[in-house]
């Protein structure tokens, strides 16, 4: 298992623990965290973005074009956003933070 930090926007943090190869969006709606992911993971709607803590982004493939097309229409977007239906968990995930906006 991979554990993993969710923060909400209050601050308030929820611990929990992903299968390598598992979404963290998958991940995130197990824990009971507010990541709608309404379009069911298919990238088509940026309901699940989330903020990666930045010293884990070298360890993520790059944002595809289309990931970076759903994630300019957000609006607080920031360097370290990402879509969670696009995180694939490996064990160089592990202890990361995620933020949600």
């Amino acid at each position: 298992m991979i554990a993993l930090t969710f923060q909400a926007r209050d601050g308030k943090t929820t611990d929990a623990e992903a299968q390598p190869g598992e979404t963290l969006l998958r991940v995130g709606q197990r824990a009971g965290q507010p990541m709608e992911g309404t379009c069911g993971g298919q990238m088509a709607c940026a309901t699940c973005h989330v903020l990666i803590d930045p010293q884990y982004l070298d360890y993520l493939p790059a944002p595809s074009a289309e990931e970076e097309d759903m994630l300019d229409l957000v609006p607080d977007a920031t360097r370290s956003s990402r879509l969670a239906c696009q995180i694939i968990m490996t064990e160089h995930l592990r202890d990361m933070l995620v933020r949600l906006p």
